[in-house]
């Protein structure tokens, strides 16, 4: 049963000592992996107050303070947004309630996103990849080389493969990028790792704030980029534009990689329907798989991370909306 946004300010304040709330109100769909709330303190200030609704939540709880705290102070420095802070916890009912500071700003639509926030977002995301790897690796946090990163892909390939469900004009394109060496030349960096369009927050088409921590770690950049490899070509552009502006043109092929795990991402869901036997969820990815396969064919000469766009923006939008619940 959900906690209401009552229950939940009574526990916030036996979180954080001293706090004195003058008003809270529910956060978030009905149902979700988090009863939350947003609550405002009589000083003005607002926070926000999650309890998990079930291991995985509990899970990506765990792991989201573990990255919020390798973020010092002078690492958030260097960020163009605000990242949350940690302000308290307490045990509930074999798991635990966690505060902390409320980042303005709201989430914007992949479909109506503007070119201006698409350029925001890739600095900041460039920001991101610029920090000191010693941040991530100093807190224990994951560290995967080029060569780890190309294995997984191919590990992900062969199991989606093995499925027999993916065209073989899809699996031969993928296959031609894996074998391709200069697309894995790269200098891992600070990556989110669980990045999405609606991952940031955003006010008057700048970018305010960053959603999730969790997957935090040193790894490929395209990881964060990938949703905006297939987001339509403008906001692609003016997104990976921003970005070379900050970070430069060392990682020429960072876009051919964030298009190729964007595509991956259906294979991710196949695979995902296929391991909780949902026939819903295999069907609906052999439908995207077979689109995806029609679309690239179009254009043969069209490599992977090239101007035309795989999916449509919905289709793009509905497919983070689905995946996002398998990381």
């Amino acid at each position: 049963m959900a906690r209401s946004h009552l229950t939940l300010a009574a526990l916030a304040t036996s979180a954080v000592a001293g706090l004195d709330i003058a008003a809270a109100q529910p956060f978030g769909a009905p149902g979700g992996d988090f009863d939350a709330a947003i609550l405002t303190g009589r000083d003005g200030r607002h926070w926000i107050i999650r309890v998990p609704r079930n291991e995985r939540a509990e899970q990506e709880q765990s792991a989201d303070l573990i990255a919020l705290r390798a973020l010092s102070a002078g690492v958030r420095a260097r960020l163009p947004f605000t990242v949350s802070t940690f302000a308290g916890q307490v045990p509930v009912d074999g798991t635990r309630a966690v505060v902390s500071e409320f980042v303005y700003g709201s989430k914007v639509p992949l479909a109506s996103m503007s070119l201006e926030l698409a350029a925001s977002i890739g600095a900041g995301i460039a920001a991101i990849h610029a920090l000191p790897p010693n941040v991530v690796i100093d807190a224990g946090l994951p560290s995967h080389s080029p060569v780890e990163a190309l294995r997984a892909v191919v590990a992900l390939m062969d199991r989606a493969s093995a499925t027999g469900l993916v065209p073989a004009a899809l699996l031969g394109r993928w296959e031609r990028a894996s074998e391709e060496a200069t697309l894995w030349q790269f200098t891992p960096a600070v990556i989110n790792g669980a990045l999405g369009s609606d991952s940031f927050l955003s006010s008057d088409g700048e970018v305010t704030g960053l959603i999730g921590w969790h997957a935090l770690r040193v790894g490929d950049p395209a990881a964060d980029l990938q949703w905006a490899a297939a987001a339509g070509p403008d906001i692609a552009d003016a997104t990976f534009a921003a970005y070379a502006q900050v970070r430069g043109t060392a990682d020429r092929q960072v876009r051919q990689r964030a298009a190729l795990l964007s595509e991956l991402e259906v294979a991710r869901w196949l695979l995902h329907g296929t391991e909780t036997r949902s026939t819903e969820i295999v069907d609906d990815a052999v439908a995207m798989l077979s689109e995806l396969a029609d679309e690239t064919q179009k254009d043969l000469m069209n490599p992977i991370g090239g101007p035309t766009v795989p999916l449509g923006v919905d289709e793009v939008e509905q497919l983070l909306e689905r995946t996002s619940r398998i990381h």
